[in-house]
């Protein structure tokens, strides 16, 4: 009898809490509007990625993409 390693799928509990506080501080800091310009989308995913670098160190994504 063989048994099969079960790999774990998906992102997980952790990869969807920083998700979400991403989203929150995408929100909370104006990277959530006009989602009608492809900048601003670009600059709401970026932001909901690399949101420990807007919290923490205060970096600007809307002059970085712009």
């Amino acid at each position: 009898m063989s048994t099969r390693g079960t790999g774990r799928r998906g992102i997980g509990l952790i990869g969807i809490v920083y998700l979400v506080i991403g989203v929150v501080v995408a929100a909370t800091h104006g990277y959530l509007v006009a989602w009608n310009v492809p900048a601003n989308i670009l600059e709401g995913l970026a932001v909901i990625v690399l949101w420990p670098l807007v919290v923490p160190f205060g970096v600007d994504l809307h002059s970085l993409i712009a």
